[in-house]
């Protein structure tokens, strides 16, 4: 483990973000904007990271990303429902550069004076840097560095998106909280689990709960039992333990959420299925949801 300008980098390159650095980060915004990933609004929704921003005075913006991984009437629903709980919202594919012209609009509605300084910050996978790049586009510029330490280097580069655009050219990454099923819904790096298994049968029950088709479709497996699915996968892909020569099933539960991290397995949730049986959870006690 080293570390870089105050930020824990594991062996494996991995950014170990801070809740202090994100505070940082938001302490030198006007805006915020919490980037969402839309198959998952809710479970990638952070109660902590608005406190942070209450706190601090700012105001925040929630992008819901890789919107063309799901119906356009399930997006629209997904910022009505955010907009009538108090925040403000826009859907966008940044990735393919979708919705950017309405991410400015709403960036520059939504900040509390203009130009504006706004910052980029949501869960590992997201999306957040597809968003900081097509916001600067090919026209954009980079100002003097930005004074102070956001946790990753010694110092940030500001961006000008336009005249009444600033935009910190760092993303702030959340720390990742929560159960196990949680925590790779939030972008838990697969190589990083010790056992991928269990989290993996989680999150192809819940994919499978939303859309029945999704392992057919990506992978042409019919079953529906996730340990059988796993074992078709590794078998596809001649992953074997080289004793016995059964399917590595650690192997495919890594590339299944693996695939979910780079959106291929699609599915969606629309807000009226809420609920604790769904398998969204929303307690005090988690980082997830809004009270």
């Amino acid at each position: 483990m080293r570390t870089t300008w105050g930020a824990k980098i594991s062996p494996g390159g991995i950014i170990l973000a801070s809740w202090s650095q994100i505070e940082r980060i938001v302490s030198r915004s006007d805006l915020v904007l919490l980037v969402l990933d839309a198959r998952e609004p809710l479970n990638t929704f952070s109660r902590r990271l608005v406190k942070i921003v209450e706190k601090n005075g700012k105001k925040i913006l929630l992008v819901i990303n890789k919107s063309d991984l799901i119906p356009r009437n399930i997006a629209e629903e997904w910022k009505s429902y955010f907009e009538e709980e108090g925040y403000p919202a826009i859907y966008v594919s940044a990735a393919k550069h979708m919705g950017t012209l309405k991410l400015r609009t709403a960036i520059k509605h939504t900040a509390p004076s203009l130009p504006t300084v706004a910052s980029v910050v949501g869960y590992p996978k997201v999306g957040k840097s597809s968003v900081i790049n097509a916001l600067k586009g090919k026209h954009s510029a980079s100002t003097s560095p930005y004074p102070g330490n956001p946790g990753y280097t010694r110092t940030f580069q500001l961006y000008r998106v336009d005249d009444n655009i600033l935009m910190i050219d760092t993303p702030g990454i959340l720390p990742i909280e929560g159960d196990p099923l949680e925590r790779v819904l939030r972008g838990h790096p697969p190589e990083r689990l010790d056992d991928p298994v269990n989290p993996a049968v989680m999150l192809i029950q819940r994919i499978l709960r939303f859309n029945p088709s999704a392992f057919l479709y990506t992978y042409g497996i019919e079953a529906a039992d996730p340990l059988r699915i796993l074992e078709e996968i590794a078998i596809r892909r001649g992953w074997f333990y080289k004793r016995t020569r059964e399917p590595l099933i650690e192997e495919a539960a890594r590339a299944v959420i693996r695939d979910y991290h780079n959106g291929k397995l699609t599915y969606y949730i629309r807000p009226s299925q809420l609920s604790n049986n769904s398998g969204t959870h929303s307690n005090e006690n988690q980082d997830t949801g809004i009270q």
